[in-house]
């Protein structure tokens, strides 16, 4: 076990094979953008299903999803301009 855990420094400092793009497969735009959407549209679909209301608080929070994601949105758009 002590030998794995003075490898693990050594593993992570090893350089790291730069990832080519595969072939045929087309690459999203803007994926950490896209990837914080679908997130956001899981949460809220976590709690609209959630039985409590917690105070008003749960409301809150699917309106800030709402906003978020239309921000999201319109950076997407934007981009496209």
């Amino acid at each position: 076990m002590l030998t794995a855990v003075l490898a693990l420094p050594l593993a992570a400092a090893q350089p790291r094979q730069p990832t080519r793009p595969t072939p045929g497969v087309v690459q999203e735009p803007h994926p950490e953008i896209n990837a914080a959407i679908r997130a956001l549209e899981a949460a809220r679909l976590h709690l609209q299903r959630a039985a409590h209301d917690f105070g008003g608080h749960r409301v809150k929070a699917i309106r800030a999803i709402d906003a978020a994601l239309m921000q999201l949105r319109l950076a997407l758009k934007y981009d496209k301009e």
